[in-house]
């Protein structure tokens, strides 16, 4: 049976080398060794249910499948403890040497960020060792390219709507100040700290393969292959000693893909910005008010709540409401004062007065921008499709994520303009 009879081995007695001792090759052209890596993890202990197997479309992409029936509830995946990488492991292998690096990242303001740092400087760590690494199959097993916010360019940055833009920058901005802060530590070879690919395919790894749980971060080599989903099939968990298991979430066909939430399904951006995918099966996508960011704030709602629909055109109504509230800040103080005590107050019948008496004026400041945002796509698009995909290799994502948006405005420009 899954999870009975484990004996896993300990990082440091494990001695498993599958070619010359050496780094992993970070060069783009390089196949990624994901067999190995999972004799590699059984051999450590990880045990998959029967019928689950790594399966590839593209010999890029390697996620679990199941073969066979999965009743929900059972279990799918167990990884011991010794094999994982966590935020406070790396305390306590690397202390002090880490103490500086920390500091700077709390003075540039990014002190929730450290659990993620101190999981990218176990990789960069483990990565400096080349075949030494108790880990080393697992890491050769990794992509070396990734389309993440981190890798994108501000080539990349001009050809996206200004809320993509913004969060793919500020993964960007994260990692330099990642690779600023790591430069303070000793522990690590000069000639490894002045690497940038390295640093930043390490950043990557850290980012794309690592789980926020318990205040930690935590990377489970092999359940980190576990894809994307909006309809999830697995749940991971820790337990106290640190083990992870992941378990069907319902009952699973054979010939199903095996999916976790990397977060919030309903708009695509953030995910792409963050993992380096479009997920085309969101339902919606933010509506780009980003001028009225301010208002969004003082009415409580967040970029998640303001959305459009993709396929039906639809509008939440939390747009309805900043639209409203920019336009009144603009015309009528008193009016605005009265709206807002009605949204944060909850109390729908006059929200929805108000919403009746200036419904021109919404509507009309609604065409105006979904009609603005839909010419900035095809200008945006035109750029992207200007540059060499040689070397702007991520411009293929850029143009499906700018279509994807354009797609979404249009079925609302549709919905309105029969208003």
């Amino acid at each position: 049976l899954l999870l009975a009879g484990i004996s896993a081995k300990s990082a440091s007695a494990f001695s498993f080398r599958a070619t010359p001792a050496g780094a992993v090759n970070l060069s783009s052209s390089v196949e990624r060794d994901v067999y190995t890596m999972a004799d590699w993890a059984a051999s450590y202990g990880v045990q998959q249910a029967e019928g689950v197997q790594l399966t590839s479309y593209d010999g890029k992409d390697y996620f679990p499948m199941a073969q066979s029936d999965i009743p929900a509830g059972s279990p799918v995946m167990y990884v011991p403890s010794d094999l994982t990488f966590t935020s406070s492991k790396s305390v306590q292998e690397f202390g002090q040497s880490m103490s500086q690096c920390e500091n700077q990242l709390t003075q540039a303001g990014l002190g929730d960020k450290i659990p993620l740092f101190r999981v990218f400087f176990k990789v960069v760590a483990e990565y400096e060792k080349g075949e030494e690494s108790a880990w080393y199959p697992w890491l050769n097993s990794l992509p070396r390219s990734y389309n993440t916010g981190a890798s994108m360019t501000y080539a990349c940055f001009d050809c996206l709507p200004p809320y993509a833009a913004y969060l793919a920058l500020s993964e960007r901005q994260n990692f330099v100040n990642f690779q600023k802060a790591i430069r303070n530590s000793d522990y690590i070879s000069q000639d490894v700290l002045k690497n940038v690919t390295v640093l930043k395919w390490a950043y990557n790894v850290a980012l794309t393969r690592s789980i926020e749980m318990y205040g930690e971060r935590l990377i489970a080599p092999l359940a980190d292959m576990f894809n994307h989903g909006t309809e999830t099939e697995v749940e991971i968990s820790y337990d106290e000693n640190g083990d992870c298991y992941a378990y069907s979430s319902v009952d699973i066909p054979a010939g199903s893909p095996l999916r976790v939430s990397y977060g919030d399904p309903t708009d695509p951006t953030p995910l792409f910005a963050k993992y380096g995918f479009l997920d085309e099966s969101s339902p919606g996508t933010f509506c780009k008010l980003m001028n009225m960011k301010s208002e969004m704030e003082t009415l409580g709602y967040t970029y998640a709540n303001l959305l459009f629909y993709r396929e039906t055109g639809g509008i939440s109504p939390e747009v309805y409401d900043v639209v409203l509230y920019h336009l009144l800040l603009k015309s009528d103080e008193g009016a605005a004062n009265g709206f807002y005590q009605a949204v944060v107050g909850g109390d729908e019948n006059t929200k929805g007065e108000y919403q009746q008496q200036y419904w021109p004026y919404v509507k009309e400041e609604l065409q105006k921008h979904v009609d603005g945002t839909l010419r900035d796509l095809d200008r945006w698009s035109a750029k992207a499709n200007s540059y060499d995909l040689n070397t702007h290799p991520r411009v293929p994502l850029i143009l499906q994520h700018n279509q994807f948006v354009k797609e979404t405005f249009m079925t609302v420009k549709n919905n309105l303009d029969m208003m």
